[in-house]
């Protein structure tokens, strides 16, 4: 993943500052893989880039709407923590995430070279910057070397 090199991997999973950090890495990331082509590979680093960032919001001691879950509620689990921070006014729900977690099946077993990522992008992006993840200045992220897969 794009994260090697630039952050300590272990913190993205221990800190909300290291889950924030590595959804930004794996957003700019993301997009620079659609841009080039490498589409299948960019969708599954968007699909990172928004798991660490539900992880983030939920872990972040100052996050904007309390997140609400029911007793039993696994927020380990990609598909229940989308849903409760749906349900909790974290995110709209207008991002259809079953059906994204079908693409990114897809994109785990082939190659999409014809796949219009547009409004692909234009979700994750929706959904970034409603849980605070985006806007960020990417110059205050670490350098990144293109020439990386």
């Amino acid at each position: 993943m794009p994260h090697f090199g630039l952050m300590d991997t272990e913190d993205s999973f221990k800190t909300p500052g290291g889950a924030l950090q590595r959804s930004r890495l794996h957003v700019r990331s993301g997009r620079r893989r659609l841009r080039q082509g490498k589409i299948s590979s960019g969708i599954l680093t968007l699909y990172d880039a928004l798991l660490f960032a539900m992880e983030w919001y939920v872990k972040a001691p100052d996050m904007r709407v309390p997140v609400r879950a029911e007793s039993g509620e696994d927020l380990r689990d990609d598909h229940v923590l989308y849903r409760v921070l749906v349900r909790s006014g974290a995110l709209d729900g207008r991002f259809d995430y079953e059906a994204f977690d079908r693409l990114v099946e897809k994109a785990s077993e082939e190659e999409m070279p014809g796949y219009d990522y547009a409004e692909l992008l234009a979700g994750i992006e929706s959904v970034m910057t409603q849980l605070g993840v985006m806007p960020f200045d990417e110059a205050v992220l670490p350098p990144e070397d293109p020439a990386t897969f």
